[in-house]
């Protein structure tokens, strides 16, 4: 292995071609194409995706974005960072998925496939025979999630959700796993890092590539369908220093100093149909009842005073004043110690 390694490393070698789905990249090259996903009882969906070749052997990376159709900064960030990483200077290959969720992008509906009514980012590792939702998750977790070694899932505030920029970082309990994807997490530079605990519920795409032991962490940046130039540039930024991070490119990677980390969050949900208005904006502090916020009837009626759970940092409160039953108004996020410490 060290010999092919050195003779590729030499030029005297030349590598495979990398295939997703109809996109092939020799080493030195960028394809793309569609990880193609057939009709079963609802229609037939083209995923698109980008695979960079680099021109000298490393690791995979997978960058995926667009679950949520209408979360715009993300998909637009990792469509020009395709479009702007030289394979030549690359080692490894990254693939990259910017749009998940097609329907949703086209349809502008938020959170869910309008096809299914599903959520793209739940129900991982997906089922061959599902519907949509169900088969395109099998086709990227059969294609991407397990043929990768490392893994970013791209996330942003949708139409009616006002955040600021934060990351994820899972506490697995496995300390190889952890201590690669907490390099990760400090090495893409958001300040705000919630830590999550894995425990029963959903099944998301980072849950997932963390089961088949790859490291991975998510991201967020963008809000309320914007796309916005410094949340474009922080999510590339972000991920050139995940890849110096990981010797995929040149030069070192500048790790974010004294990150804020965030142990739980409590989700503030609507009880009733109405009208909602927000007294704080994300990065505020709150404390535990204070209000975030208001609700009144069609008529301007105050209905509701929405308290604060805990004390701690708004993550993120509704954008727009449509609210029905359910919807989530906000979240807090609790303050904890460094886990590095």
């Amino acid at each position: 292995m060290r010999i092919v390694w050195l003779f590729l490393s030499l030029g005297l070698l030349h590598a495979a071609d990398v295939t997703v789905g109809t996109a092939v990249a020799p080493a030195g090259k960028t394809g793309t194409g569609f990880i193609q996903v057939p009709a079963g009882g609802d229609a037939a969906v083209d995923i698109p995706v980008i695979v960079v070749h680099g021109a000298k052997p490393g690791p995979t990376l997978a960058l995926l974005a667009g679950a949520h159709g209408t979360e715009y900064a993300s998909i637009i960030a990792l469509m020009k960072l395709a479009s702007a990483t030289d394979p030549v200077g690359l080692s490894g290959t990254l693939v990259v998925v910017p749009l998940l969720n097609v329907a949703s992008f086209l349809q502008k509906v938020p959170h869910i496939n309008p096809v299914d009514g599903k959520g793209m980012n739940r129900l991982y590792p997906g089922k061959a025979d599902g519907t949509q939702t169900e088969r395109a998750l099998w086709a990227i977790t059969k294609q991407v999630v397990e043929k990768c070694d490392y893994l970013i899932d791209f996330h942003g505030g949708d139409l009616d959700e006002n955040m600021r920029r934060y990351s994820y970082w899972a506490e697995t309990g496995k300390e190889n796993l952890d201590t690669v994807s907490r390099g990760m997490v400090l090495a893409f530079g958001f300040d705000h890092i919630i830590i999550q605990h894995n425990g029963p519920g959903a099944i998301t795409l980072t849950r997932q590539a963390q089961a088949l032991g790859k490291p991975s962490i998510a991201v967020e940046a963008g809000h309320a369908g914007t796309t916005h130039a410094e949340d474009v540039d922080a999510l590339m930024d972000g991920s050139w220093a995940v890849m110096r991070h990981l010797k995929m490119l040149p030069g070192a990677a500048a790790v974010v100093d004294h990150p804020l980390w965030i142990g739980r969050y409590a989700v503030v949900t609507s009880d009733r149909d109405g009208v909602f208005f927000p007294l704080v904006v994300p990065e505020a502090y709150v404390k535990q009842g204070s209000k975030i916020g208001y609700m009144t009837d069609y008529f301007g009626n105050k209905v509701l005073d929405v308290s604060a759970p805990l004390s701690g940092v708004v993550i993120y409160i509704g954008a727009v004043p449509s609210m029905k039953k359910g919807d989530n108004i906000g979240y807090i996020g609790e303050v904890a110690e460094n886990p590095g410490q």
